[in-house]
């Protein structure tokens, strides 16, 4: 029995309604289901809507290496089915085609959203599946919201199995009524590369590459700003301290797995030339997936372009010597990622 009277039944007939409700499978007015619960009941309820995911394209690499670039331009061609920010604010009941850009959840959403520079995403645009993971605790989106170091260790050290399990499943039910083939991206599924490909294995995976020295420093300052919305201030030493060794595994484990495939499993994209040319390193990605970029789709990737300019919500300041860092304290961390892959340096 709870504690507080107002927050027990009100009468026998309550508590009789929601024995109903639970004998039946459904959500009971005594406790508030978590997203999984409510994604794995409607998987239950709806099994013949349950269809596999077929081929799904993959977005990852280092965090500031242009992922999200990448994302909102195949997100443009509205030929393909991305994961869109605002559904995961309640993916459940799914949304239809008829509304997945235009219900008055966005709007509402926009309008709350606007000037928020730490990490924009417009409602109606492709999001991180960081956010999805995190409804299993295994995300980097939980981790950069604190200074929790055993957080850290843990989450590079876990099981990520029953998180893409999740992840397959919520797809799934959204894809029920609003087919179509995803795209998607989280920078950190190069740390669940194993996981990702042993749940997804005919996806097709982008890997984006950046100057890993630069890459540092953005994400560096990236999180310094976000940490101000769950810290009384930035912990520096953490920051230092946790970082470079998780960009590190962002291309050790890609790597691990490039070397024992057969063949290249990753499509590469590297982030200079995606700044020099993005709609022309577009056609060579299509051709890689054996489509054509059509001239519609090559239009709504120049309006986003055009809508969305390097700088929209500022300059983004940061170098490495804020951190306590160098180039050459790094260099171990990326000495043979360089190596391997012709990159660009930025400076």
């Amino acid at each position: 029995m709870a504690l507080q009277p107002h927050e027990r039944y009100s009468a026998a007939a309550r508590l009789a309604e929601d024995l109903e409700r639970w004998l039946a499978d459904e959500p009971v007015s005594a406790y508030r289901e978590k997203a999984v619960e409510r994604a794995r009941r409607w998987a239950r309820r709806h099994p013949d809507e349950m269809r596999p995911i077929e081929r799904p394209l993959i977005v990852m690499g280092m965090p500031r290496t242009g992922t999200t670039l990448v994302s909102y331009l195949l997100s443009a061609d509205r030929k393909r089915r991305s994961l869109l920010n605002w559904e995961l604010d309640a993916p459940v009941p799914p949304p239809t085609t008829e509304i997945l850009y235009d219900n008055p959840v966005i709007d509402a959403k926009r309008e709350r959203l606007q000037g928020n520079p730490y990490h924009y995403e417009e409602p109606d645009g492709p999001t991180e599946c960081a956010f999805v993971n995190a409804h299993d605790f295994k995300s980097l989106y939980v981790e950069a919201m604190s200074t929790d170091t055993e957080y850290s260790k843990w989450v590079l050290e876990a099981d990520m199995t029953s998180a893409y399990e999740y992840h397959k499943l919520l797809l799934q039910v959204l894809q029920s009524r609003a087919p179509g083939s995803w795209n998607l991206k989280m920078p950190s599924h190069a740390i669940g590369i194993e996981a990702l490909f042993a749940t997804y294995p005919d996806a097709r995976v982008v890997w984006c590459h950046r100057d890993p020295f630069q890459a540092t420093g953005s994400l560096l300052g990236n999180i310094r700003s976000a940490q101000v919305c769950s810290l009384a201030k930035t912990d520096y030493k953490h920051l230092a301290a946790t970082y470079p060794y998780q960009l590190h595994e962002h291309v050790r484990r890609p790597m691990a797995y490039q070397d024992k495939s057969a063949q290249d499993p990753f499509y590469h994209v590297f982030y200079a030339d995606m700044v020099r040319d993005p709609i022309g390193e577009m056609r060579k990605l299509h051709g890689w997936l054996g489509e054509e970029l059509t001239d519609d789709g090559a239009a709504a990737m120049n309006g986003w372009l055009a809508a969305n300019p390097q700088g929209r919500f500022g300059k983004h300041a940061y170098n490495l010597q804020e951190f306590g860092l160098t180039k050459a304290a790094l260099m171990p961390y990326f000495e043979d990622y360089l190596a391997r892959f012709d990159i660009e340096m930025e400076g």
